[in-house]
């Protein structure tokens, strides 16, 4: 195989300051093209997902992040990725989600978003409000070729399953 790899990068541990300079230092210092990024906090856990490009060896690659790993005290995977297109549907619709907590609700509302053939392109969640009142907020970006469709299904599944639902347009922008 000629040309750069691509490799899957993952991060996870506590969230501290330094740690996707860290991370991304060593990625540089290697020679790795940072192509795709993403990261969050999760309930006080820091998280990243990197898609790489590097002319090296997934060995040497692994090497170079287990200094980092060790210093910022996370642990980092990588795993090589095989070439997908870039020609996919950009996000049409947000669709808001907010109600009591409990199990259930991301798988309900994704398999009636894939039943209706749309994509999830992002997804967010967390537990708001007051310890007393905790309300989850679930937001997803979704490509869809069918708005008004998307939020009649989902009305149903939202009072199914007790939870509000809001589906709305999205302008395309730069990301």
């Amino acid at each position: 195989m000629s040309g750069p790899h691509h490799y899957a990068v993952t991060v996870i541990g506590n969230d501290r300051p330094g740690i996707v300079a860290g991370v991304t230092r060593a990625l540089f210092e290697t020679g790795c093209n940072l192509e795709d990024a993403t990261s969050t906090i999760l309930r006080g856990h820091f998280s990243m997902m990197l898609v790489i490009s590097s002319d090296g060896p997934q060995g040497t690659l692994e090497a170079s992040l287990a200094g980092a790993a060790d210093d910022l005290g996370v642990m980092i995977t990588v795993k090589p990725v095989e070439e997908a297109a870039l020609d996919f549907d950009a996000p049409t619709h947000m669709v808001s989600v907010y109600g009591a907590d409990h199990p259930g609700i991301v798988f309900r509302i994704s398999d009636a978003l894939a039943s209706a053939g749309a994509n999830v392109t992002d997804l967010t969640s967390r537990i708001i409000g007051s310890p007393e009142e905790p309300v989850y907020a679930l937001m997803m970006e979704v490509a869809a070729s069918d708005g008004k469709g998307l939020e009649d299904l989902l009305t149903g599944i939202a009072s199914e399953i007790g939870v509000d639902v809001s589906v709305h347009p999205i302008e395309a922008d730069l990301l």
